[in-house]
C-alpha cells in the first residue's frame, strides 16, 4: 500500500473547503492588533492570544531591532555548545524573580517547553496524570517520557484523587495540568489539586501558557492568582502569548532545572531562541513588571464582554479570564457562523472535536488589553445578529 496513500483519501477539510466554511490559515496584512486587515478588509481581532497587546509596544519592537543589529539573526546553535547569549541569562534570571522560583531555563518554543520538561522528569516507572483538557503538547510530552498516563476528568477532584490511588508507593508522580485552560478559559482548580498531591506525595507541574500576563498578582499567574507560588513545583509557560514573542520556559527550584538542563533531549538538541525574539520576550517581561495594571485592565475588559455577550443572550461558557467562549454546538453551525462574523468584519477561532465534545463545540473569543468597550460592543452587536440569523 502506498504511505501517501491518506493523503489523498477526502477528508473533513476537503468537505468545509467545498462547503465555504473553512476556517483556517486567514491572512494578517496588519500587526496583531484590536483591530486588523485580514485578506483585504477591516476585522475585530478577537481570536489572538496577544492578552497584553504587546506585540506593538514601542518598546517591545525597538528591543527586537537592536538586538538584530547588536547579535544579528540567529544563534547557528544549540544553549549547550554556541548558542546561549548573555541575553539568554538576562531573560532567565528577570523571569524567575518575577515568578519567585529559583531558576528559569528557556526553549526554542513552549509546545516544545512541554516535550522537553516532561520526558526528563518522568521515567519509565514514573506516573504521569493529567486532566482530560490539558494542551496537546502535555500529552505528547508524556509519549516522550515512557512513563504510565492516568488521566481525571476535567477538573474532577475525586477523579483525581482515583487516579492518586493507583500510583504504587515506589514510583513517583507528577500531575500535570493547564492553569488557565486553551478553550474553555476556566481555572484549575489549583489548591486541591496541591492539597492532594501533597497527600499522596505527588509532585505538580501548572502549564500556564494562559496564566502569565492574565491571572494572579500583576500577571504572575495561576499560582499566583491561588497564592500557591511556594507549593507548585513546576512551571511551564510561553513568551508567544502575553510576552508577544516565540519560545518557552521551565520554572522550578534550581537542582530541578538543572538536572533538566542537561537530561532534556528536545532542549539540548535544538538551537536556542534567536536574540530578537529573546530580546522582545525580555521588553515585553520588562515592561509588564513596569505596568502591573496591565493584567487589571484585561480583565476589566473581559468582565465588560461577558456582560455584553449575557445582556444580548448568548450563551457563553463561564470563566474569569480573557477567553470567552460562546457555545454554537454543533460542528457546521460553528463553522458557518465563523464564516459569517469573518464575512460581517468580527474574526473568532473555533473549538470543534477533539478539543470539544460533538455537540458542545464553541466559538472561541480572547481579549487584549488594548482593546476598548466601544470595539468590544460593536463586535457583540455583530455576533448577536450573526448567531440569531442561524440555526442549530
Amino acid at each position: 500500500m502506498d504511505l501517501f496513500a491518506k493523503c489523498y483519501a477526502p477528508s473533513l477539510a476537503d468537505e468545509y473547503r467545498q462547503k465555504g466554511i473553512y476556517p483556517y490559515f486567514r491572512a494578517l496584512e496588519t500587526r496583531q492588533g484590536p483591530e486588523v486587515v485580514m485578506e483585504g478588509r477591516r476585522r475585530i481581532m478577537l481570536g489572538s492570544n496577544n492578552y497584553l497587546g504587546l506585540t506593538s509596544c514601542p518598546e517591545v519592537v525597538e528591543a527586537g531591532i537592536r538586538a538584530l543589529e547588536d547579535f544579528g539573526t540567529g544563534c547557528s546553535g544549540s544553549r549547550f555548545l554556541n548558542g546561549t547569549l548573555t541575553m539568554h541569562l538576562e531573560l532567565e534570571q528577570e523571569l524567575a524573580r518575577f515568578l519567585r522560583k529559583g531558576a528559569v531555563m528557556t526553549f526554542s518554543t513552549g509546545f516544545q517547553s512541554n516535550l522537553g520538561i516532561i520526558s526528563a522528569l518522568v521515567g519509565r516507572s514514573d506516573y504521569m496524570i493529567l486532566d482530560r483538557e490539558n494542551h496537546a503538547s502535555i500529552y505528547d510530552g508524556t509519549r516522550l517520557s515512557f512513563g504510565k498516563m492516568l488521566r481525571y476528568r476535567h477538573n474532577d477532584m475525586a477523579d483525581l484523587e482515583r487516579c492518586l490511588q493507583q500510583v504504587p508507593e515506589t514510583a513517583g508522580a507528577l500531575v500535570i495540568t493547564d492553569g488557565v485552560f486553551s478553550m474553555g478559559g476556566d481555572i484549575a482548580d489549583l489548591p486541591n489539586i496541591v492539597r492532594l498531591a501533597k497527600q499522596y506525595g505527588a509532585r505538580v507541574m501548572v502549564d500556564d501558557a494562559h496564566g502569565l500576563g492574565t491571572i494572579g498578582e500583576g500577571g504572575r499567574g495561576t499560582a499566583s492568582y491561588f497564592h500557591l507560588e511556594d507549593q507548585v513545583d513546576v512551571y511551564m509557560g510561553t513568551f508567544s502569548k502575553s510576552l508577544a514573542s516565540l519560545g518557552g520556559y521551565m520554572a522550578a527550584e534550581e537542582r530541578v532545572v538543572d538536572y533538566v538542563r542537561h537530561n532534556s533531549r528536545p532542549f539540548i538538541f535544538s538551537a536556542s531562541i534567536p536574540p530578537a525574539i529573546c530580546a522582545t520576550a525580555l521588553a515585553a517581561l520588562r515592561y509588564l513588571m513596569q505596568h502591573p495594571e496591565l493584567p487589571t485592565r484585561l480583565s476589566e475588559l473581559s468582565d465588560h464582554f461577558r456582560a455584553a455577550l449575557t445582556s444580548r443572550g448568548l450563551a457563553i461558557r463561564e470563566s474569569k479570564t480573557p477567553i470567552v467562549p460562546i457555545f454554537t454546538y454543533t460542528m457546521d453551525r460553528t463553522l458557518q457562523v465563523a464564516k459569517d462574523l469573518y464575512d460581517n468584519g468580527v474574526y473568532v477561532n473555533t473549538v470543534l472535536p477533539p478539543a470539544a465534545p460533538a455537540d458542545g463545540c464553541m466559538l472561541r473569543t480572547s481579549l487584549m488589553a488594548t482593546h476598548t468597550e466601544a470595539l468590544l460592543d460593536e463586535a457583540a452587536d455583530v455576533l448577536q445578529r450573526v448567531l440569531s440569523e442561524s440555526h442549530e
